[in-house]
C-alpha cells in the first residue's frame, strides 16, 4: 500500500490544517474561561493553532514556517478562534465535547511532524521528537502565555506519550515503504490510546512516591506488613498515649 510522496504531502497538509482548526477552537474556549476580549481570543487561538507547527518548521530550517507561506493556515486559525468566540462553551464542556477530536489532533500533528522531518532528510529520532513538538508545542505556548502550567507536563492523560507512539509508528511505516499505512495506523493509535487514557485515568508517574492506583495494587499494599520505621513510629505513639 504505497503512495506517491506528493499525495502523502497533500494528505499531511490537510491533517495539519485540521489540527490548526481544532486547537484554535480549544484556545478560544480557554480564552473565554479567562475572560479575554476579542483580541485576546485571536492571540491565544492563533498561538494555540499555529505554535507547534512554527516550532517544528523553525527547527527544520527548510525555509520560512509553512504558516507564513501557505495562506490557508492563518485564516484557518482565525476561523477556529471565531467559532469559539461566537459559541459560548466553557473549557470543561469543550473538553468533554471534543475529547475524540483532541485525540485525533494528536495523531494528525504527530504524523505530520514525523513525515515532514523525514522528508527533510533527517533520521528517525528527530522525526519522533518533532512529531511530539508539533503535537504539544502550540498548547504549551498557549498555557505559558496565559501563565498556566502547561497541561502536557502532567494530568493530561498521556498526551505527549501518545504523540511519541504515533510519531514512532509513522517512522517505522515510512521506513517500510508504506507511509499511508503509517498515517492510518498512527491516527488510530492516537484515538485508542488517548481515549483509553482519559477513560481509565492513565498517567505517567509524578514523583518517587508514585504508586499504581489499581485494585490489585491497593490489595497488595493493604496486605503488606508495615515497615520497621513505621512500626517504631506506631510504638512511640502508643507509649506516649
Amino acid at each position: 500500500m504505497t503512495a506517491p510522496f506528493d499525495t502523502i504531502d497533500q494528505v499531511t497538509r490537510y491533517l495539519d490544517l485540521a489540527g490548526v482548526l481544532a486547537c484554535a477552537m480549544l484556545g478560544g474556549a480557554i480564552s473565554r474561561s479567562e475572560g479575554l476580549d476579542l483580541f485576546g481570543f485571536l492571540v491565544v487561538g492563533i498561538v494555540s493553532g499555529l505554535g507547534g507547527g512554527i516550532l517544528r518548521d523553525t527547527l527544520l530550517q527548510q525555509g520560512p514556517p509553512v504558516a507564513l507561506t501557505d495562506y490557508a493556515y492563518l485564516p484557518t486559525a482565525v476561523l477556529g478562534t471565531l467559532i469559539s468566540f461566537v459559541i459560548s462553551l466553557s473549557e470543561h464542556s469543550w473538553d468533554r465535547l471534543f475529547t475524540a477530536l483532541d485525540a485525533a489532533v494528536i495523531g494528525f500533528w504527530a504524523v505530520t511532524g514525523a513525515q515532514k522531518t523525514l522528508a527533510a532528510g533527517l533520521g528517525w529520532l528527530p522525526a519522533v521528537l518533532l512529531g511530539i513538538t508539533t503535537a504539544v508545542g502550540g498548547g504549551a505556548l498557549r498555557d505559558v502565555l496565559l501563565r498556566r502550567v502547561p497541561a502536557v507536563f502532567g494530568g493530561n492523560g498521556l498526551y505527549a506519550t501518545v504523540a511519541a507512539v504515533v510519531a514512532g509508528t509513522m517512522v517505522v511505516c515510512t521506513y517500510l515503504g508504506v507511509p499511508a499505512v503509517g498515517i492510518i495506523a498512527g491516527i488510530t493509535c492516537s484515538l485508542v490510546l488517548r481515549l483509553a487514557a482519559v477513560r481509565f485515568g492513565w498517567g505517567l508517574p509524578n514523583g518517587l512516591n508514585w504508586q499504581p492506583h489499581t485494585r490489585i495494587a491497593e490489595a497488595v499494599r493493604g496486605a503488606r506488613p508495615p515497615s520497621r520505621s513505621r512500626r517504631r513510629r506506631t510504638r512511640g505513639r502508643n507509649r506516649e498515649n
